[in-house]
């Protein structure tokens, strides 16, 4: 394979250094909760953000910033989201000044941005103290402390890096993300920083990152909550040397293939670790008469509370998928639909033109016990397609939520 995974996670491309530490936004002392992410140079950027309209003020910050296509710099803090707070564009915009002060750099080449409880008074001087611990400490080995930072209900550390060759050189593309609940497209709760050190141009970043986040962070859901703090950005310094990268061809679609892989790698992990969740679950749809349709589809299917139900308890409960199918916001045919549910230890067929079939009840029981199931959709209608990844609904969801503030 030209793209193959290595180590390192946003600090794998050349140039950047990264670390994590407690400063004291959080309780507990165990948890870390204020990242840095820094490159050697000055970088072209991009992002995308949530479609909420309550969003929280790094984002306000984060997007005045990003205006000229360029930072060098991120800083996040966890436990506080930052948002509807009377003074959270200045204390956003006081982040961005501290860390560039620490960093030596432009505090408009600073993407901010926080996560954690909503309405609550970001303190700032954890955050002032936590930046002059921080910087001296960032180093290439510091991408997992930094993905630890960022962490909320999160489980687990979800980080990657890919390199792949262009014109003799060798591309790197970083990246790490937190995300785990208050998870639905369009972009989830969730925040994903990626570093690259590709030569490429801000406009065609740009317009491979929207390309990406729309077939893999925005086709996720947890629990139907769009989240106020959502954002995924990107960071290329160029220093890989690579001829730059400033229209399509062959080198932009490498690159966006290797973004991809970055893209569905993360996707999976928060879908997966969706708060209380037991399984992950992909929904595939093929046949679809159009890519928007089948996007629709997969995404109804797997936002249904009472389908997420069903898979917690490992029941082949076929007529919720079906029911999730025929409301989906789109025109297409019923009666011509295949589904079938699949994991490793097996493959069972639900319904065939859209109605019941025979099947073993436990075979479908012993098949949906595994902790990774896939929802097989064939709408024999054209031939596009489209994958949304989610997971269970559980008790401990209800328990984690029930007070998540207190």
């Amino acid at each position: 394979m030209k793209i193959k995974s290595i180590i390192g996670g946003v600090c794998a491309p050349k140039g950047f250094v990264a670390g994590g530490i407690h400063c004291g936004v959080r309780k507990n002392k165990e948890k870390k909760d204020l990242a840095l992410i820094r490159s050697e140079l000055p970088c072209q950027a991009a992002a995308v953000y949530t479609t909420n309209k309550v969003y929280g003020a790094p984002i306000t910050v984060t997007r005045e910033n990003l205006a000229d296509g360029t930072a060098q710099a991120v800083i996040c803090n966890s436990g506080n989201a930052n948002t509807c707070n009377a003074d959270g564009v200045e204390k956003a915009r006081m982040m961005c000044e501290i860390a560039g002060k620490a960093l030596n750099i432009d505090a408009k080449d600073v993407i901010v941005a926080s996560t954690g409880v909503i309405g609550q008074t970001l303190p700032i001087e954890p955050i002032v103290q936590g930046v002059e611990a921080l910087a001296p400490l960032l180093s290439a080995e510091g991408g997992t402390d930094a993905a630890l930072a960022i962490m909320t209900t999160d489980t687990q550390i979800k980080e990657l890096a890919v390199e792949f060759p262009l014109h003799g050189k060798t591309v790197r593309i970083g990246a790490i993300a937190k995300g785990s609940g208050m998870i639905h497209p369009n972009m989830a709760t969730m925040l994903s920083f990626i570093t690259t050190d590709a030569a490429i141009t801000a406009g065609m970043l740009q317009k491979a990152l929207k390309a990406v986040v729309d077939d893999t962070y925005n086709m996720i859901s947890v629990d139907g909550d769009t989240s106020t703090n959502d954002m995924v950005s990107i960071l290329a310094n160029g220093m890989a040397e690579n001829p730059v990268i400033d229209g399509e061809g062959e080198d932009y679609a490498m690159f966006v293939e290797a973004l991809t892989m970055i893209a569905v790698y993360m996707s999976r992990l928060i879908a997966g670790d969706g708060e209380g969740a037991t399984k992950l679950i992909e929904c595939s749809v093929s046949g679809a008469p159009d890519k928007q349709t089948a996007k629709v589809v997969a995404k109804s299917v797997i936002t249904s509370s009472l389908f997420k139900a069903a898979m917690f308890g490992a029941d082949a409960n076929w007529g919720r998928i079906l029911c999730a199918i025929g409301y989906a916001p789109a025109e297409f045919a019923v009666n011509s639909i295949d589904v079938a549910l699949a994991s490793g230890v097996g493959r069972v067929r639900v319904c065939e033109n859209g109605a019941g079939i025979d099947f073993s009840e436990e075979e479908a029981a012993r098949v949906l016990h595994e902790d990774e199931i896939r929802v097989e959709i064939d709408m024999k209608q054209g031939d596009a397609s489209a994958v949304a990844w989610g997971c269970d609904l559980t008790y401990d969801y209800v328990k984690i939520n029930g007070d998540y503030r207190t």
